[in-house]
């Protein structure tokens, strides 16, 4: 889906967001108000309910025009926190650690409401559990969430990750990856995943969310900026209402919605978009009681359990890192 990766965060003054937030919700007679959003990585079928909401028009509905930008050198969190874009594609660790550096920036939705990442091997390296990390090679982008996550697994198994040998491939196509240099890596299995079941390339998967309740986090979620959301309500409302509707088209209709990614996106696979969107159909809202729904448990555990392993310089206020209040009411 994308590289797993957690970027650097420093604290941003943000000076460049009264130009943003100065605009207001035009009425329905008025021409419709720029807005731009900024995905996290290439566009793929985490991103589809916004291709729908911009191709169906319910973007125009609200009096939106709205523009989907690539993410730059700066990442999605910097680029909303500077007012650059208004809003963005992130994942709730990165947040986490955002907000750690006093960045503005808040979660207003869930994207995917569990965890579909994981590790992820080739069937015959026989990696069934973390307990078998143990003499292999792990492949990853040199984030220390990485070592942590897979230290506090093996741990449960009574394993140590200083058996596994670690080394950064970057960029490197993962498929190119485990039959040349390494074991086993960190892939999300409705892009990688889904790809691997097209190549008929057997896989064992093991769901980080499978392995600690506190590993289920939210990834990838929705973010703005504070003062966006606080000086510009319905604005962000508007946007919200819009694009929830993009994700239950997409729930609804994963063939028609992948259509619409393809048409927009016409440089992408067909197979592998056309069964991601059907993998994912059931799983951006799953058990929640409404498409984007956070809960303060799941924020809370992941945080705690970062505090745990060293990866936080000090703890947050969680219940100001994300919000429901912009969601379309059931």
């Amino acid at each position: 889906m994308r590289k797993y990766r957690i970027f650097t965060v420093v604290f941003i003054l943000i000076l460049a967001t009264l130009p943003l937030v100065a605009c207001r919700q035009p009425q329905t007679n008025q021409d419709p108000t720029p807005v731009t959003v900024v995905l996290d990585w290439t566009p793929n079928t985490n991103h589809t309910g916004l291709y729908v909401a911009q191709a169906e028009g319910f973007f125009r509905e609200q009096g939106l025009d709205v523009t989907i930008m690539l993410p730059g050198d700066a990442g999605a969190i910097q680029t909303v926190a500077s007012g650059n874009a208004h809003f963005g594609v992130s994942y709730q660790e990165e947040l986490t650690l955002a907000r750690v550096q006093e960045v503005p920036a808040i979660s207003i939705a869930a994207i995917i409401q569990h965890n579909t990442s994981g590790f992820a091997s080739p069937a015959e390296k026989n990696i069934k559990s973390p307990k078998d990390f143990v003499g292999k090679t792990y492949g990853g982008w040199g984030s220390p969430v990485e070592e942590a996550v897979i230290e506090s697994v093996m741990q449960l198994e009574g394993a140590s990750a200083s058996d596994v040998n670690f080394i950064n491939i970057g960029e490197t196509d993962f498929f190119t990856a485990v039959q040349r240099d390494i074991d086993f890596a960190w892939i999300f299995y409705a892009w990688t995943g889904i790809e691997a079941e097209l190549r008929d390339f057997p896989l064992n998967m093991i769901f980080v969310k499978d392995l600690a309740p506190q590993l289920d986090y939210y990834t990838p979620i929705l973010i703005t900026s504070e003062q966006l959301a606080a000086e510009n309500p319905d604005l962000v409302k508007a946007f919200m209402t819009a694009v929830t509707k993009g994700y239950e088209f997409a729930m609804a209709n994963p063939d028609a919605a992948a259509d619409i990614l393809l048409a927009a996106e016409p440089d992408l696979d067909p197979d592998l978009v056309r069964a991601s969107q059907a993998w994912l159909a059931d799983k951006y809202q799953d058990d929640a009681p409404r498409w984007g729904e956070q809960r303060l448990q799941v924020w809370q555990g992941y945080t705690d359990w970062m505090l745990s392993k060293g990866l936080l310089d000090r703890e947050i206020d969680v219940e100001k890192a994300f919000t429901n209040d912009f969601l379309p009411q059931k």
